[in-house]
């Protein structure tokens, strides 16, 4: 029974990884899961249609379309653009406040783009990116594979 819900399981994950590259376009896949560690609610850069915020007008704009950019607060800007931190975030603990009512963009967190756009991910994060591989990659890895001699 254990191997057949191994087998599931990685089908399963299988799957995934041929929709997300295939379907979606996507060459990473996120792994893990979050510990709630509080430290990707500092440091932002946001991304808003193509680039990123550059300005604090633009933000303005952003905090009247959409009630998450109310949640930021603007800490520094560097050469790529204005940098923020969550004010939801519970002080001692590095928890979120408002977990269950938090934005979207929080939920998708780390998204592909991200780390596409040379964004880090903290070490101590549960998330990782892995780089999926295309149907023909891991094909041809199984015929080279099976070609090598058996040694005794």
């Amino acid at each position: 029974m254990d191997k057949i819900v191994k087998y599931l399981k990685n089908l399963h994950l299988e799957f995934i990884k041929f929709l997300s590259l295939k379907v979606l376009g996507k060459k990473y896949l996120r792994t893990g899961k979050c510990k709630a560690c509080g430290k990707c609610c500092h440091g932002i850069h946001v991304r808003h249609s193509k680039h990123l915020i550059k300005d604090e007008e633009e933000f303005e704009k952003l905090k009247e379309q959409h009630y998450f950019y109310n949640y930021l607060e603007i800490v520094d800007k560097n050469e790529l653009g204005l940098i923020f931190a969550c004010t939801k975030v519970h002080p001692e603990t590095g928890k979120c406040t408002v977990y269950k009512q938090r934005a979207r963009i929080c939920k998708v967190y780390p998204q592909e783009e991200l780390f596409m756009m040379g964004g880090e991910i903290s070490e101590d994060c549960g998330f990782s990116f892995v780089p999926i591989q295309s149907f023909e990659e891991v094909f041809e890895k199984i015929i080279k594979n099976t070609k090598k001699p058996i040694q005794s």
